[in-house]
């Protein structure tokens, strides 16, 4: 699907000789700043994360993929046709529409594994899910845009980014074999290097946020509508990402990751493709989503691993309580012991003493008709 350039309006590279829209050298700006922190980022964080990674695990996934089957179908599946959902219901213009279904059809990004990481969830079917989403991105985005934009008659068609999808697999696959090299050879190490690792990637997250809350000032000029749809579509990706890994009955660390996965979007690949398909004047209309995406995204992750830490805090108190009780009640089982031993010995004291004189009396009737019976033989 390439972007029909035969006018100038259709073609990116033609419409550069136009004047840029206010705020587009902000979008400019905003997607430097976002290249250059999401490669150092991905670069970084995908080695250190690669360090939590064990070969045998990432094997057992591959053989077995039941896993990445559910979170493919989530990411492919659920998010392409929650975002059609979401364009026809709130009723958007048509190129608002299309930045949404885009982004619906875009591969998960490295910030689930982040997030993962903090939740306790499956490191290795992570890092594997954001691999083959986006793998499978080289086929799949092509076929979800085709079978939903088929209504929607587009002037000009969209281009997929296979150049950032290969630029991305490359960012994902290289740090994380030398980090799973890193593990296999130095664990004691490797754990060093995953703590520095997810501190410095929550460090990366927050300068991402606030670089794109500042630089994007004049771009929050759209819709209410939009900004609605951005902060409930990766809420119901969470969500649906959950319910789905639930019912095919996956553990509940695979629940938590593969919900991550789904509702985290990569965001640089969906801004790439809006880029290389459309003109500067539509894309005014358009990068705001995306952007607002992101932001949101990171606030429902933020939110979900202070929601898990609670969780996890709340179970570790209850834990203690019932360790403390359970010392308690031991505790005075041994203090009341000697008592209930030294009752329970006078009082077998007390009927050995009352009935210590009828014992003759007892062995003599009982000896008595048996010495009757040897004097008779």
């Amino acid at each position: 699907m390439r972007a029909n350039c035969s006018s100038s309006s259709a073609c990116p590279a033609n419409s550069s000789e136009e004047e840029l829209p206010v705020g587009l050298e902000v979008h400019g700006n905003l997607e430097l700043v976002f290249t250059v922190v999401t490669a150092v980022m991905m670069g970084l964080l995908m080695f250190s994360l690669g360090c939590s990674v064990e070969f045998r695990k990432l094997w057992s996934h591959i053989r077995r993929p039941w896993g990445i089957a559910v979170g493919l179908l989530c990411q492919f599946g659920l998010m392409p046709l929650t975002a059609y959902l979401l364009a026809i219901s709130f009723s958007l213009k048509p190129a608002q529409a299309v930045a949404v279904l885009v982004m619906g059809c875009c591969p998960g990004g490295t910030i689930s594994n982040i997030f993962t990481f903090w939740v306790d969830g499956d490191m290795d079917l992570s890092i594997t899910m954001t691999t083959c989403s986006t793998v499978a991105a080289l086929g799949m985005m092509p076929l979800c845009l085709y079978l939903y934009t088929l209504s929607w008659n587009l002037e000009q068609n969209l281009t997929i980014p296979y150049q950032n999808i290969g630029i991305t697999l490359m960012c994902l696959t290289i740090p994380v074999a030398f980090g799973i090299y890193v593990n296999y050879r130095w664990p004691k190490q490797s754990k060093i290097i995953l703590k520095i690792g997810a501190i410095v990637g929550g460090v990366l997250l927050l300068v991402v946020a606030v670089a794109g809350v500042v630089l994007a000032k004049g771009s929050w000029n759209s819709d209410i509508t939009l900004l609605t749809i951005s902060f409930i579509f990766p809420l119901i990706g969470h969500v649906t990402g959950f319910l789905l890994a639930l019912l095919t009955h996956q553990s509940w660390q695979r629940c938590r990751t593969i919900s991550l996965e789904t509702g985290a979007q990569n965001i640089q690949m969906c801004v790439t493709m809006l880029q290389l398909s459309f003109t500067a004047k539509q894309l005014v209309q358009m990068l705001s989503f995306p952007l607002a995406y992101g932001l949101f995204q990171l606030l429902d992750g933020f939110l979900i691993v202070a929601a898990y830490k609670m969780y996890k805090r709340r179970l570790k108190n209850e834990h203690r309580k019932k360790n403390t009780r359970c010392e308690e009640g031991c505790h005075n089982k041994r203090s009341t012991s000697p008592k209930e031993t030294g009752a329970f010995l006078e009082v077998n004291e007390e009927v050995t003493i009352t009935s210590g004189p009828a014992m003759p009396m007892e062995l003599h009737t009982t000896l008595e008709p048996t010495g009757h019976i040897s004097s008779g033989t």
